[in-house]
């Protein structure tokens, strides 16, 4: 089954007894990668406690001190939230989700997310995502328990690893960019944009959340990210007249 590279991510869990419950979640349903990006309580004798013989999936959980850390290298990221976002990646239900990341977990690895016990996801945490599952509840109470939200995801990417069902996927030559190089895209081309003048340096949020919308629904593979960084280096040189024709032609003149 395609399981072992679906990193599930809990970011600043608040109660190590549900990391614990999470851990145990997973191993039942055979996941393994758990990471942990700052977690409150953490080491904690409460997390081993509700693991209940999950014990050595907190052993080799990964920590980490930001969001970056644990999403990198994926090639596709995941979101799990109980609310609806003006700007947001495509929603989907977790049996259409969970088919997806097992499928592109045979390629690359994938990060599954889980925001924090009481206020969930950030809209920034959002913006990293190329999907956001939505668990269906009673809309009167919908709010889940993170780690019954991570039982409920769990469940589903093994029903979708067992049955062998797949998202078809475009052929490509070459792997996804992953997370983190798109963060480093992301950077560059804000700070491109600000210089000309295209972005407002004061309040660049809405449009840069629209272009992160943009990107991660086209999700450019690691040739096209090239492709890009070179455009914006190139824009970058031509600003402060770098470029050789340019430079030849400031010789010339000199010369003159």
């Amino acid at each position: 089954m395609n399981l072992e590279q679906i990193r599930i991510v809990l970011v600043e869990p608040q109660l190590a007894g549900n990391i614990g419950s999470a851990a145990r979640a997973m191993k039942t349903m055979g996941l393994g990668q758990l990471h942990l990006v700052n977690p409150q309580q953490w080491p904690h004798p409460d997390a081993a406690t509700m693991a209940s013989g999950a014990d050595d999936l907190l052993q080799v959980a990964r920590v980490h001190d930001n969001l970056e850390g644990a999403l990198e290298g994926a090639g596709l990221v995941v979101g799990l939230s109980a609310r609806t976002r003006n700007l947001s990646a495509p929603a989907e239900a977790p049996p259409q989700a969970a088919r997806r990341v097992v499928e592109e977990a045979a390629r690359h690895p994938v990060a599954v997310l889980f925001g924090r016990e009481r206020t969930g996801l950030t809209n920034e945490e959002v913006d990293r995502c190329h999907r956001i599952v939505h668990i269906p509840a009673n809309p009167e109470f919908s709010s889940l328990n993170l780690a019954a939200a991570v039982q409920v995801m769990s469940y589903e990417l093994r029903q979708a690893a067992l049955a062998g069902e797949v998202v078809p996927q475009p052929a490509s030559e070459w792997p996804p960019a992953t997370a983190d190089q798109m963060e480093q895209l992301f950077r560059h081309l804000e700070e491109t944009l600000v210089r000309i003048e295209f972005l407002r340096q004061e309040n660049p949020r809405v449009l840069m959340r629209r272009l992160r919308l943009l990107f991660n629904r086209a999700r450019p593979d690691h040739n096209e990210y090239q492709i890009l960084r070179g455009i914006l280096a190139h824009v970058n040189m031509g600003m402060e007249g770098s470029l050789p024709g340019q430079r030849t032609q400031s010789g010339q003149g000199d010369n003159g």
